[in-house]
């Protein structure tokens, strides 16, 4: 079977990222992107979907997290869409159901090459921020229109953001493992298109 793997190097005059993505992976995870909880909530992502990911990245935080947040985003979606490749044998489709505590959430992925986005989570305002939780909503669209995915997360119930972000991200993870997991009863593309 062809690796599915890919590695991409974005330097912008805001960001500087360097990504490396093993789709048949371990579950391994060395990432360095200067925003610790951001390195927190990828580790979980690669450990729930079985993706290995090297990741280092720095950028503009001395103005705002965004830059880099959005940027790693499209990066990481970017390289999900080059190591799926042809997307023959993939089962396309998966969907999570997932408890973090209180928080609830349930994400659904098409890998169907038709981007979209559905974001339906409110975060709480926090008085301390060890981060701005709102840019996960530029993270995951950047990720999803890269990818060229149809992603819906939707928040069923949470009250604590640390748990809400855990839950999409462990979501997330195993929403995606599904979808690109392979089928062996599908050896051409899932779709009566025949396209993708």
């Amino acid at each position: 079977m062809k690796k599915r793997s890919a590695k991409i190097i974005r330097n912008t005059k805001e960001t500087q990222i360097q990504l490396a993505l093993n789709l048949d992976g371990k579950g391994k995870a060395e990432v360095h992107t200067t925003l610790p909880f951001l390195d927190h909530m990828l580790d979980l992502l690669a450990k729930h979907s079985g993706l290995d990911l090297t990741l280092k990245a720095t950028g503009d935080t001395h103005i705002d997290d965004h830059h880099l947040v959005e940027d790693i985003g499209i990066v990481l979606g970017l390289a999900i869409e080059q190591a799926l490749g042809s997307k023959k044998g993939i089962y396309r489709y998966g969907n999570f159901l997932l408890p973090m505590d209180e928080a609830l959430s349930y994400v659904v992925v098409d890998l169907g090459g038709r981007p979209y986005f559905d974001f339906k989570v409110k975060f709480k305002p926090q008085s301390k921020a060890p981060f701005c939780f709102e840019l996960f909503d530029d993270f995951f669209q950047s990720l999803a229109f890269n990818a060229k995915m149809n992603l819906h997360m939707k928040l069923l119930q949470g009250r604590n953001n640390h748990h809400v972000a855990e839950s999409l991200f462990k979501g997330f993870a195993k929403a995606l493992a599904q979808a690109v997991s392979l089928d062996k009863r599908q050896k051409g593309l899932p779709s009566t298109k025949g396209l993708i």
